[in-house]
């Protein structure tokens, strides 16, 4: 009985004992909602983060290019960086597309009983891919005449038939002058599902450079004009309005079959785009194309002109983008010296137009163009276009046609993606050692992956809420950008030596909320991080238009985020004195940041553990996902080169596992 009783009584002595442990650990479980208001806390304003990008890229801005002593020396730098940027835009691109001759069909002609006809025409871009145009023609065609090139801005529902441009086309037609009126991807005939600009992206990623389409979908128009046998070579020129703008000081500098250039509201220089606050425009994706800005700036292509004639046509109060006077001083007075070079003062002329002064290519801008293309070309002087309004004609009436199965820019993107073949990875260790060493060296290149330093580490916040004690840091990096990230972990269950887990979420922060409890309650610590373009520092900042800037000055976001993370997880692994840490992303834009982290240096991470992500690549050109939903995905020749499974073999020996994954809805 004594024996019995004594060991009953130490047995509720115990109990009585470990009660309030255990109530204290059950009170320990962190829930996601727990975490969320220090999870969500904005540790970088938006403004911070905007003012940060922007200095990066202005930082990285080429200067205007220096005036030489003679124009021989700049006649021969002209045609290397023209050689250059050709170089740049057709990488990637079958050569045999790109020497194609123009194939021009005609499907129909008006005839006006106005002094001129206008022939319909379908053109093929590249094989599979069609546009159309719309010559206006002379009605008596004798000897050699002038031509113009006229190109299209953003005008998505009207394109050729815009007002403004049959205006000009009609015109310049009465007055013995051939003008072919090209349409523009999403706009006018073009203007289908596929065809918006952003798709240029998806073609960087299966590596072609996007700008390569724009121009051989412009210089097909060139090429048929420079073919027609009544046109005078020596007197072809190009016009157009805002994108219209950008096409021509494009292609009218990179090919000098072009004699006479009128580019309207088209481009400023890419510091007066940055720095503006508003009505700079930062623009499509192929006007700030992938390293097209390495070394030189619109500037540069204003000063490829020079002998030949330009007129730069400036809105005062332009309510888009490229105001006269932000425009004015890099892309005007700093070019005029290579004019005088050549003895061509004269041969660059500015217009400034105040009525009605908004972004226009109306009345006032085309007299202006008039006059010029008449002066330049020895015509008599045409300042007038009168007569002109009542034959604008309908949509309709200009409706060329297209085939049903007409590709679009993604369409040609998925088209090239599906063509993509790789060699196997190396089963053979040895083999699969030197197969990783080439690889690595290769994702480098095409990632441009330049490691950073914390240059500051600021340390910004501290809470200790129920179980959980945080701290929350800005991670300022020596190249000017930042990231920032918040470190939890329980007060009685962990450790400051504990092994750490980092998770990323493309929502940011608090979107991982549930993955940091889970971490936190098994009993690890736990680096939340939002990195560059992610997160609460980025709200309501157009990140994929920074995104492209940077693409086009030759870094690219991927590696920068990559190079980020890698810093951070080092970082990471001091302070907690681990030897390795587990990596969890969200989402498809952090699995390829961790994937790219890991595959370069494998030895950061023990697993990366994915959620909802993908299981190839492809994903992003078949869903489609759209470039400003994950910018750092659209890395030139990123899918060309590599998928998921070879970088997660170049991560090896960390073990890479997916708990969900993001499916194509069926339709």
């Amino acid at each position: 009985m004594n024996s019995t009783y004594s060991s009953n009584h130490k047995t509720r002595f115990l109990v009585l004992l470990l009660m309030p442990l255990a109530i204290s650990l059950a009170h320990a479980q962190t829930e996601p909602e727990d975490l969320t208001a220090v999870l969500k806390d904005e540790l970088i304003s938006p403004a911070v983060s905007e003012f940060q990008i922007r200095q990066y890229v202005v930082d990285r801005i080429a200067p205007p290019p220096h005036v030489p002593s003679n124009p021989q020396e700049w006649t021969s730098e002209a045609a290397r960086l023209r050689h250059h940027l050709l170089d740049v835009a057709f990488h990637g691109w079958p050569k045999e597309w790109v020497e194609a001759g123009p194939k021009f069909e005609e499907v129909g002609v008006i005839e006006t009983g106005s002094g001129y006809r206008i022939r319909k025409l379908r053109y093929e871009i590249v094989p599979g891919f069609d546009s159309v145009a719309l010559l206006y023609e002379p009605e008596h065609l004798s000897g050699k005449i002038p031509a113009i090139l006229n190109v299209n801005g953003h005008d998505y529902p009207n394109g050729k038939a815009a007002e403004y441009k049959q205006k000009r086309c009609i015109n310049y037609a009465k007055h013995g002058i051939m003008a072919l009126n090209l349409e523009w991807f999403a706009c006018g005939e073009l203007n289908r599902p596929g065809n918006q600009h952003g798709f240029g992206a998806h073609l960087d990623l299966v590596g072609a450079n996007e700008l390569g389409l724009f121009i051989l979908e412009m210089r097909k128009g060139l090429d048929y004009l420079y073919n027609h046998p009544n046109v005078d070579r020596n007197r072809i020129g190009m016009t157009g309005l805002s994108g219209g703008g950008w096409q021509t000081i494009t292609l009218s500098s990179l090919d000098e079959r072009v004699k006479a250039s009128n580019a309207v509201a088209g481009f400023s220089s890419l510091r007066a785009r940055v720095e503006a606050k508003r009505f700079g425009d930062l623009g499509d994706v192929e006007q700030s194309a992938t390293d097209t800005l390495v070394g030189s700036d619109f500037s540069h292509l204003v000063a490829l002109m020079p002998p030949r004639p330009i007129l730069l046509t400036y809105n005062a109060e332009d309510d888009c983008c490229f105001r006269a006077g932000l425009a004015k001083p890099l892309i005007y007075d700093a070019v005029q010296p290579f004019f005088k070079l050549y003895g061509k003062d004269d041969a660059i002329d500015w217009h400034e137009n105040r009525d009605p002064a908004t972004h226009n290519y109306q009345l006032d801008n085309r007299i202006a163009a008039y006059k010029f293309f008449s002066k330049h070309f020895g015509l008599p002087l045409i300042d007038n276009e009168d007569h002109v309004a009542p034959e604008i004609r309908s949509y309709d009436e200009l409706l060329v046609g297209l085939p049903e199965d007409n590709l679009t820019i993604l369409g040609l993107a998925q088209r090239l993606g599906g063509e993509i073949t790789r060699p196997p990875v190396p089963s053979d260790p040895a083999a699969q050692a030197a197969w990783s060493i080439a690889e690595r060296a290769k994702l480098k290149e095409v990632v441009r992956y330049k490691p950073v330093e914390i240059e500051h580490l600021w340390t910004v916040a501290t809470t200790k809420s129920k179980d959980v004690q945080t701290m929350s840091y800005v991670f300022q990096m020596n190249n000017g950008m930042s990231a920032s990230g918040v470190w939890l972990r329980s007060i009685l269950q962990s450790s400051d030596t504990a092994p750490v887990t980092i998770v990323l979420d493309d929502n940011g922060r608090e979107a991982a909320a549930e993955a940091v409890s889970d971490r936190v309650n098994r009993g690890e610590q736990v680096l939340a991080v939002d990195l560059m373009f992610t997160g609460a520092s980025w709200k309501d900042i157009q990140a994929c238009q920074f995104a492209q800037l940077v693409d086009g000055l030759g870094d690219r976001p991927l590696g920068i985020q990559a190079a980020q993370l890698s810093r951070i997880t080092r970082w990471a692994k001091e302070r907690a004195g681990v030897s390795s840490v587990r990596l969890e992303p969200g989402g498809m834009r952090s699995q390829v940041v961790s994937l790219v982290a890991a595959a370069l240096d494998p030895s950061l991470f023990s697993a990366l553990v994915v959620r909802n992500g993908m299981h190839s690549l492809s994903y992003v050109l078949k869903l489609p996902v759209q470039f400003d939903q994950a910018p750092e995905l659209f890395c030139l020749d990123l899918y060309k080169n590599f998928d998921l499974d070879r970088l997660e073999a170049l991560a090896a020996p960390a073990k890479v596992s997916v708990t969900k994954y993001l499916e194509i809805p069926k339709k």
